[in-house]
């Protein structure tokens, strides 16, 4: 079958973040054309969850995970990696969900970088940071995360214990 994905394969598909191709097939309803592909998607970290896109899905983006080579090179890189531009508060979350969107790595990293210095700098004054920064620190972590795991294969959990080592170890040499 020629799709741009395999069965089997891991993806970033849009907002959703890393997916196992579970299964490229047709749609058997009656509106649905006969000879359209679709990927029938896996969310990691969401059992039991499935997710129908056309092969030719021009609405969400679709990619391969980063392969070991690349996270490596990202990871190495991470101090390059840019904080958000965010001038105005108000423009605070659409930027995040903007960054979100793209299914950039590096985005993702952004924003984790910005909300973790905006985080000290919130704790520094006795405060905590928003319901709304919590929430896509919280996103772009895990979209980064379990990105990672894949190539570097080990769980994502644990994949910014490695990344933080990595930099350690990095900054010794």
């Amino acid at each position: 079958m020629s799709g741009l994905f395999d069965k089997g394969e891991y993806i970033v598909y849009g907002t959703t973040g890393v997916c196992l191709v579970k299964d490229i097939t047709t749609m058997s309803m009656d509106e649905q054309r006969k000879d359209r592909l679709y990927y029938v998607l896996e969310p990691m970290g969401v059992s039991g969850s499935r997710i129908m896109t056309p092969v030719e899905n021009n609405k969400s983006i679709m990619r391969p995970v980063l392969s070991r080579e690349e996270a490596f090179h990202l990871i190495d890189r991470i101090q390059e990696v840019a904080e958000l531009g965010i001038s105005d508060d108000k423009q605070r979350e659409s930027r995040y969900k903007e960054a979100l969107g793209t299914c950039d790595c590096r985005q993702w990293i952004g924003i984790i970088k910005t909300l973790y210095f905006r985080k000290k700098d919130r704790m520094s004054r006795g405060k905590r940071l928003t319901e709304v920064d919590e929430r896509y620190l919280k996103k772009a972590k895990e979209n980064l995360y379990r990105e990672l795991s894949i190539p570097l294969e080990i769980p994502a959990e644990e994949v910014e214990h490695f990344i933080t080592e990595r930099m350690e170890k990095a900054a010794e040499d």
